[in-house]
């Protein structure tokens, strides 16, 4: 099936704030609490100010699927910041998501380096979130550093992995 990512509109904010809530989205997210749709807008506001970031619609089988993200695409060094989430439930219940989200991260990948023209595409993931560290490895991220993060007033282990467009 083919994927395609599709820029985000303002149609498209509801459902992205309910992806965005889901309880296994917000538990390996860096804002944890369920966002209203006040904190959402202003988050979206920002988004269409700041030329260096995108924020992306995955369609696989013909449905909206998840969000892409990106920051620092005109960056002088082309070093894309990445991050996405999916709509865990639909992908659920037609028990598409391991499929979606390979798609998804293929469609990014190159999305990043095509598109946006990265040398480098990195992003974060939570040291206990192993499902997408093994998929980031899958596609060859490579761990580039560890440090901590405090969420929530609770230190969290962060695994930085970053792959180059000539790796």
């Amino acid at each position: 099936m083919t994927a395609v990512l599709r820029p985000a509109t303002d149609d498209d904010l509801p459902t992205m704030l309910r992806w965005r809530n889901h309880p296994q989205v917000r538990a390996v997210s860096n804002t944890r609490h369920e966002i209203d749709p006040a904190e959402h807008a202003a988050w979206w506001k920002g988004v269409c100010a700041d030329p260096d970031r995108r924020v992306l619609i995955h369609r696989y089988a013909d449905r909206d699927t998840g969000v892409v993200t990106f920051g620092g695409s005109t960056t002088p060094d082309r070093a894309v910041v990445w991050g996405f989430y999916l709509d865990v439930d639909g992908l659920d219940q037609r028990r598409e998501l391991l499929r979606a989200w390979m798609s998804l991260e293929e469609a990014a990948i190159a999305y990043a380096f095509t598109e946006l023209g990265a040398h480098t595409l990195g992003g974060e993931t939570f040291a206990d979130n192993k499902p997408v560290l093994a998929l980031h490895r899958r596609f060859g991220f490579h761990v580039v550093r560890r440090y901590e993060r405090t969420v929530d007033g609770t230190p969290h282990q962060v695994v930085w992995t970053q792959m180059s467009r000539d790796a």
